[in-house]
Parts: C-alpha cells; structure tokens; sequence
C-alpha cells in the first residue's frame, strides 16, 4: 500500500542513474532496492528505463514495457513523474551505445527526522556533498598502512 508524502515532512530526494553493462535490464538491482526500501532507509518514488541501442537509438522504456517488469513491478512507493521524457531523452544520449540504465528517484526517508528538527529549529544544512568512494578507499588503505 503507497504511502502519502507530505511536502513538510519529505525527505531529501535524489536522483541516481544506474547503467548496465548491456542492453538488458539486470533484475539483481532490484532486490538491494528494495532491502533499502523495507528498512526505511529510502522511499523510490518514480523510476525509469532508457535504453541506448548499439547504433545510437535512444528510447526510454516504462517500466510495464520491460523485459524485467515483474521485477521492477511495485517497485515505486508513490509515483511523482518527476523524471520527464526530455530528461529521459538527455540521458539516454550520454549513454554508451549498447547500454541500458535505471533512473531512480528517491526520497532519503533517514533524513526525514534530521529535517523537520531542522526546520523546527529554524536551522539547515548548509552544505552537503558525497566524498568520492575513491577518496574513502584511499584513506582507509592508508588507515591499514599505518597500523
């Protein structure tokens, strides 16, 4: 059963582009997002397919129209059509031919707490960024080095 989202208590959402080394749609995704998903770490609320064939033809794909649609099926708590066919179309053409992507969108719900005592406290992040994995490696090999 979807849940309603309410602008004043929604999370931070994010889009991520997940591509596949192929044309195919990998269904093993499926199960890591939805474990994300069951422990309330995220909420996906629209999800797409784009698909970059070998000779540059760029489609997006619903997810009903898939070869893997009993898998992605249900997939989406709510469905807010924030991904567009122009942003679709834009992906897809940075694409590698013969590729295939899942674009997900998601609300952060972990940080949905954070947020409202955030804003009840007329406070806010002010800057939030991603530390690149490699970065996070690097230092974790030097971390072992140095013991």
């Amino acid at each position: 059963m979807a849940t309603v989202m309410k602008a004043e208590s929604v999370g931070p959402v994010d889009v991520a582009v997940i591509t596949f080394g192929g044309e195919r749609f990998d269904p093993g995704v499926v199960s890591a997002i939805q474990e994300l998903q069951e422990k309330g770490t995220v909420r996906v609320v629209d999800l797409s397919f784009v698909r970059k064939t070998a000779d540059g033809t760029v489609s997006a794909v619903e997810v009903a129209d898939t070869d893997v649609a009993d898998d992605y099926a249900g997939l989406a708590d709510e469905e807010l059509d924030l991904l567009n066919d122009e942003d679709l179309r834009l992906l897809g053409d940075s694409l590698d031919p013969g590729t295939a992507a899942l674009v997900v969108v998601w609300e952060n719900t972990w940080a949905a707490q954070l947020g409202a005592a955030l804003r009840a406290s007329s406070s806010q992040v002010s800057i939030l960024e991603r530390i690149p994995r490699q970065v996070v490696q690097e230092a974790l090999a030097d971390l072992e080095d140095g013991e």
